[in-house]
């Protein structure tokens, strides 16, 4: 039989689990990169209409 490390082991499972812990997160929270990026583009149209419409008093 061969002697395994303890800590290897461990660190080897920490390591699946948070893993895990990601890709479910991932999953429930994540957007992609599409959604991203026209999230940003909606929200600067929008910046730049609100500067279109804005009254300059000087």
């Amino acid at each position: 039989m061969k002697p395994i490390n303890l800590n290897k082991v461990r660190k080897t499972r920490a390591r699946a689990q948070d893993k895990a812990r990601a890709d479910q997160n991932a999953v429930r929270f994540g957007r992609t990169k599409a959604e991203r990026l026209a999230e940003t583009a909606r929200a600067e149209q929008a910046s730049k209409r609100l500067d279109q419409l804005k009254f300059e008093d000087e």
